[in-house]
């Protein structure tokens, strides 16, 4: 039997995804199941895939519409992080 389909918000989608991934891996699903869940998961995946991709085209149209903008690189780890005091970042 198929879930109902959802919208979800980003987050819940990765939730979701987590949770189909953790399922096949526990590998005691039927072949029935596991084909259903694998299909779960790339619906999820694309999902989630079609959010980013909107995000990132919201992005670039609001920094069009401000030429002065700068996209700076994104670092994630905390120790190489500098800041910037000039930057309204």
């Amino acid at each position: 039997m198929r879930k109902k389909t959802q919208t979800l918000n980003f987050e819940n989608t990765l939730t979701e995804l987590e949770a189909v991934v953790n399922r096949l891996e526990q590998g005691d699903l039927t072949l029935e199941d596991a084909l259903a869940q694998f299909e779960q998961g790339i619906h999820l995946a694309k999902q989630a895939q079609e959010r980013l991709t909107n995000a990132e085209q919201r992005v670039q149209i609001l920094l069009e519409k401000n030429a002065t903008a700068e996209l700076t690189p994104f670092i994630t780890n905390n120790s190489e992080q500098q800041i910037d005091e000039d930057s309204p970042f």
